[in-house]
């Protein structure tokens, strides 16, 4: 026999250890004669993974959550054997914040979009005008057809600007931390596209397309999984099952092309031979690791937002006016800094002892982004002063939680696919064996990064196989 292949992967966040975890299994289930090293920069692997406990609470630093429909996460939690540890989120009302005040969330709305138009008509969030311009997408003809446009655009022209500015645009900037009038809309929800086009309105096709209520009006259960330890859980086992596969605190600091595969020099001095090389780490921080490539610099298009979150821990006691629901987005007609509010303690209960509450809300709006720079007291001030303009919180938090991520949102402005395609064709002639996957391609959710993951182990095996 031969000697082994080698199989690098750069980076530890949730796509790197999916591509290491699956790279493993498919080795030891078909004996292949290959090797894997996952290498990462930081002390510690999960990427914006992170779970914090203390004094009972769990806090999730990072996401808290995975939509259920999305399979890549729940099937790689099966095969991690932790299917029976999920839990779901708990329901409850949702609202939006206009104008300083909370009103309900729209029943039959799909991120923002009206799939019944009666909850609409009778909502106070839009004025009678407002109502009027978003009815216009009955009647508007479809859109000409177009390679790409911006998420903002595209539902302006379909609603005019006060159901996206009140509705839709907080539902979608808080999962993209953008500016959705920057947002490629091809690269982040194609389907809107693809429904207008076949049903000539939006709120047509989705109310044809979207499953029917039940008649019985039953709780609908919780769409979103975690587990009751965190999703801490998943990195750690994750981590088990990789064991001296991982190297931490080792950071790469070129990458060369060799006659046969490539040499990923590390920090330390030492050099890795390597026959194919997974780069799970964020686009920017490519063009240094590849400085002979100037194709590359097509990354510095791309930019990344900066976002920060405040847990905060109360007794029950401490608040006088509560709300019954499970959190609020913020609409950009107020004058909160908070974009959003998640009454953890009620989506996820297994988070929070007895008798306590516990606040999650969130900071740093595409045009507010120095606040991510403010010392902890600062933001928490910020967030304590924005929670008491609709609640009544009479005393200090037990204590706070605030993590900050920088550069942690890339933002897939338009033309992103275009962008993405085009270095993938410079690496895949030039540079074949290397592998770009994660959060700054094809989708930044858990599900997302664990699909694309699970995609570049087939594209490794292919390439090593040829």
């Amino acid at each position: 026999m031969g000697e082994k292949k080698q199989i690098v992967i750069v980076g530890g966040g949730i796509t790197g250890l999916t591509a290491a975890y699956y790279l493993q299994k498919e080795i030891k289930a078909n004996q292949l004669p290959y090797d894997v090293k996952l290498v990462e920069a930081s002390h510690r692997l999960g990427g914006k993974v992170k779970t914090y406990r203390r004094d009972g609470f769990t806090i999730e630093q990072g996401p808290d959550s995975f939509l259920e429909r999305k399979k890549p996460a729940v099937k790689l939690i099966k095969n991690l054997g932790l299917r029976d540890q999920l839990v779901r989120n708990g329901t409850g009302q949702s609202y939006i914040l206009v104008g300083n005040k909370l009103h309900k969330m729209p029943s039959g709305s799909f991120m923002g979009i009206p799939t019944q138009v009666r909850p609409f008509l009778f909502s106070g969030i839009f004025s009678l005008k407002g109502k009027v311009r978003a009815g216009f997408d009955l009647a508007l003809p479809k859109g000409k057809q177009q390679t790409d446009q911006s998420l903002g655009g595209f539902f302006r022209h379909r609603f005019g600007n006060e159901l996206v500015e009140n509705l839709i645009e907080p539902l979608l900037s808080g999962i993209y931390a953008g500016d959705i009038d920057q947002m490629s809309l091809m690269a982040t929800f194609p389907n809107f596209y693809q429904v207008e086009q076949k049903y000539g309105s939006l709120i047509k096709g989705l109310s044809e397309t979207m499953p029917k209520p039940a008649k019985k009006k039953k709780k609908k259960p919780g769409m979103f999984l975690s587990f009751a330890g965190g999703l801490q859980v998943l990195i750690d086992a994750l981590e088990t099952q990789l064991g001296d596969t991982v190297l931490l605190n080792t950071a790469v600091d070129h990458i060369e092309k060799k006659d046969h595969g490539y040499h990923v020099l590390l920090d330390s001095g030492e050099v890795y031979k390597a026959d194919a090389v997974v780069i799970a780490t964020p686009h920017y921080t490519v063009p240094k690791m590849f400085s002979q490539y100037d194709f590359f610099t097509t990354f510095n298009e791309i930019p990344a937002t900066s976002v920060a979150n405040v847990a905060l821990a109360f007794d029950q006691s401490a608040i006088k006016k509560d709300i019954d629901g499970t959190g609020f987005v913020v609409s950009r007609n107020s004058d909160f800094r908070i974009t959003a509010c998640t009454w953890t303690h009620k989506k996820w209960p297994a988070t929070t002892p007895d008798g306590k509450v516990l606040l999650r809300c969130y900071v740093g709006r595409p045009d507010d982004q120095s606040v991510v720079d403010l010392s902890d007291e600062e933001i928490v001030d910020i967030v304590l002063n924005d929670l008491n303009k609709t609640m009544d919180i009479t005393q200090k938090p037990e204590f706070c939680v605030v993590s900050r991520w920088k550069n942690a949102m890339p933002q897939y402005t338009v033309g992103h696919l275009e962008r993405i395609a085009k270095v993938r064709g410079e690496v895949s002639n030039r540079l074949p064996g290397l592998f770009l996957t994660g959060s700054s391609y094809e989708g930044i959710g858990l599900p997302d990064c664990i699909k694309q993951g699970e995609k570049a182990v087939a594209e490794v095996l292919a390439f090593l196989r040829e």
